[in-house]
């Protein structure tokens, strides 16, 4: 089902030079459409796109370092990106003294926890550690501190903020646990398989709106998608994951059907939390990231696809 005369380690320097290959030739092009149109002149479409393709210049090479460590090295990028996610979302949203105690739990004790139980390969407590135990405990303590004001609110949005910065994006880590018959030592795909199918999709969404985009998807929460752009972009990128078939315990077909459900609720994740900002006033989630916004705007599609894909997988190819 996939190129057994690979190595696991072979494949992914394979990948990976062929997605710096494909950022040079963009940056090529990028350069060679600023000197045709605007040379030497401002343009608000060459600087964001200049903008983003040095973002993912950067992001590439952070995955692919946090690759060459290996499985350790995974884990403390993602839980980097939690801590760093979960920052941007408790910044835009209510809260008050009551909780801080929470927030504390939060951030130094349930996401280091979550992360340290994929590192040990104890799924069954990781996967309820947050959805049962946080849940129980961060309300009891909020409601310690004897602060009702917009109580529920409060507390919804910490629990919240926890499921899907550090619960549902730790799943992608959790992918390099599963335990596949003949996939042996080659989990690191699924990541990269899981990555570059939903990123694409976020990508290729970008490029067909621009292209052929007419029709507004819902202007009241991303007035700047387009139906045209959803369809092009999820078609679009489930065609790549069909074609990174090899690298996945999957048939063709099989990687084709679970790049159209990973594409799917990628779109929807991006969706949901874009409704949030809206709802917050903002455009970003934050600026770490030039051109791109926040962290949590470059990963908000993985945090609803990386569940899905993992427990996919853990109910289909795991005996």
């Amino acid at each position: 089902m996939f190129l057994s005369a690979m190595t696991a380690q072979d494949t992914l320097i394979a990948v990976f030079a062929g997605v710096f290959g494909t950022l040079l030739l963009a940056s090529a092009i990028a350069g060679l459409l600023r000197y045709r149109l605007a040379p030497g002149a401002a343009s608000a479409t060459l600087d964001n796109l200049d903008a983003r393709l040095k973002a993912w210049w950067a992001m590439i090479g952070l995955l692919a370092l946090a690759f060459w460590a290996g499985r350790a090295g995974v884990i403390a990028l993602f839980a980097f990106i939690s801590f760093q996610s979960l920052r941007e979302f408790v910044s835009l949203t209510y809260t008050r003294h009551g909780d801080h105690g929470a927030l504390l739990w939060s951030f130094f004790f349930f996401l280091p926890l979550q992360y340290f139980l994929i590192g040990i390969d104890w799924y069954g407590l990781f996967s309820i550690l947050i959805p049962v135990y946080a849940f129980l405990l961060l309300p009891i303590w909020s409601a310690l501190g004897e602060d009702t004001t917009r109580f529920l609110e409060r507390a919804a949005k910490v629990q919240w903020g926890l499921m899907i910065c550090v619960y549902c994006l730790s799943h992608v880590p959790a992918l390099m646990t599963l335990e596949i018959p003949g996939y042996e030592g080659r989990n690191a795909l699924l990541v990269v398989f899981l990555i570059l199918t939903v990123q694409s999709s976020d990508v290729f969404q970008y490029v067909w709106g621009k292209l052929l985009g007419r029709h507004r998807l819902s202007p009241n929460i991303s007035p700047s998608k387009t139906i045209e752009g959803l369809v092009g972009g999820v078609l679009t990128s489930t065609a790549v994951g069909a074609a990174l078939w090899w690298m996945t315990p999957f048939l063709p077909w099989q990687a084709a059907l679970i790049a159209l459900a990973i594409n799917v609720m990628g779109f929807f994740g991006g969706f949901v939390l874009s409704a949030i900002k809206r709802d917050r006033g903002v455009k970003d989630w934050g600026q770490m990231i030039e051109g791109h916004g926040g962290m949590l705007d470059r990963v908000d599609s993985i945090s609803f696809s990386a569940p899905i894909f993992f427990h996919i997988i853990r109910y289909w190819w795991v005996p």
